[in-house]
């Protein structure tokens, strides 16, 4: 917030006779003392007069969102999405049709939560109309104004109710927001899919979602955005386990762990979430391999696994398997927890080697190309597997001369 490119842009606006302030996210966790990623700006200037006025200072600026009052400015380092300050005409519940004003408090009145509202000069000085400030200091999650109001205006604020309760309360929930996301519950369903998992996967990498996710099973929430089974005694489990291993929270991962384990229920979840290619393939892998990892494996077991599966899903599947293990029969977890820390620490110092034979070495001892290559390749390497990976490439040709000869 106090880079070069940041003061460019205030000092651009500001000498063409503009306010123009933080405001949003970068200010709430400045003021919490947490990281600030992305930096949004506001400003009485209408869009048009933005775009000229950085075009003069030779800003790059693109009209990104122009009908709603937002353009992207692109200097040096990083891109600036400034927003015309604006107040809400007309709302249905997922889109609002808006009009500029250069009034800051009416533009805070139509932002969700009151730590959300507040707005920040670079020298420091902070504009909170709704308490915000005391609200972020002692955890409290708060609608502006009458809850139910704000949430009619935008069913998502439902979902980033508990989105900021999971990652920034210290209380218990607010009685009237609480009441407002309850009442207001059922509307959710009709949010795109998309929508609801980007607030969805925020929630499900706070520190401790259970608590969060507990309240949204209690509401009926939960069952409209993932109309499969659910354990969130699972979840919660997986999310401590996370923590005793010091492993990132993952938002796919966590997913798995909330929806039972089963493929088709969790087809039906990413086709509704409308995940993406690479989460969908991993969701589904997830809960294909589910029950191949355990506390003390086998030796050979676990470096097939690891081999086949490849690290990163074999740990994934480790925290699983485990949470499912805790939740089904706790006493035994419990005895088992130093056999599923042996696997754990087994498959994270796990460094794959490579297969020393390739398709070209069975061509070269005269197999026409076709099916046969790879089925004497699989043999081949699934030997080697056995052998611990000793074998070198001498010794799986010479496994490989043998295995030609037998054909």
């Amino acid at each position: 917030m106090s880079e070069p490119d940041t003061a460019r842009i205030f000092t651009t606006l500001k000498e063409a006779g503009h306010s123009v302030r933080f405001v949003g996210g970068c200010v709430r966790d400045t003021v919490a003392g947490r990281p600030v990623s992305d930096i949004d700006v506001a400003t009485d200037a209408p869009p048009d007069r933005v775009l000229e006025v950085l075009g003069a200072a030779g800003i790059r600026a693109v009209p990104t969102g122009i009908e709603h009052g937002t353009i992207t400015a692109i200097p040096e380092t990083r891109p600036f999405e400034i927003t015309t300050l604006r107040k809400d005409v007309e709302t249905d519940g997922r889109h609002a049709s808006v009009e500029f004003t250069n009034d800051w408090v009416e533009d805070a009145s139509r932002r969700d939560f009151t730590f959300n509202a507040m707005s920040a000069e670079p020298n420091g000085k902070i504009y909170d109309y709704f308490d915000g400030l005391d609200d972020l200091k002692t955890g409290r999650v708060r609608f502006i104004g009458v809850a139910l109001d704000r949430v009619a205006e935008d069913y998502l604020r439902v979902l980033r109710f508990f989105r900021f309760y999971a990652h920034y309360a210290k209380t218990e929930p607010d009685p009237e927001s609480y009441a407002a996301c309850r009442a207001a519950a059922t509307h959710v369903e009709t949010l795109s899919g998309e929508r609801i998992w980007a607030e969805l996967s925020r929630t499900l990498t706070a520190p401790a979602p259970g608590p969060v996710f507990q309240m949204m099973e209690d509401i009926g929430l939960l069952r409209l955005l993932l109309p499969v089974g659910r354990s969130v005694k699972r979840m919660e489990a997986l999310a401590a386990l996370e923590t005793m291993v010091s492993f990132e929270p993952d938002p796919i991962r966590r997913l798995t762990a909330l929806i039972q384990p089963n493929r088709s229920e969790a087809s039906q979840i990413a086709t509704r979430l409308r995940l993406s290619r690479e989460d969908t393939h991993r969701l589904d892998d997830l809960n294909a391999s589910r029950g191949e990892s355990g506390a003390s494996m086998n030796e050979l077991m676990l470096r097939r696994a690891l081999y086949t599966l490849g690290r990163d899903q074999f740990r994934d599947l480790i925290l699983l398997d485990w949470a499912d293990q805790i939740v089904i029969n706790a006493t035994e977890a419990a005895q088992s927890v130093q056999g599923w820390k042996d696997t754990w620490d087994t498959a994270s110092s796990w460094e794959p080697p490579e297969f020393p034979l390739v398709g070209g070495d069975v061509l070269e001892m005269g197999v026409e190309e076709g099916p046969k290559v790879g089925e004497i390749l699989d043999d081949i390497e699934e030997w080697w597997v056995e052998q611990a990976f000793r074998p070198d490439r001498e010794a799986c040709l010479d496994r490989l001369r043998l295995a030609v000869r037998r054909r």
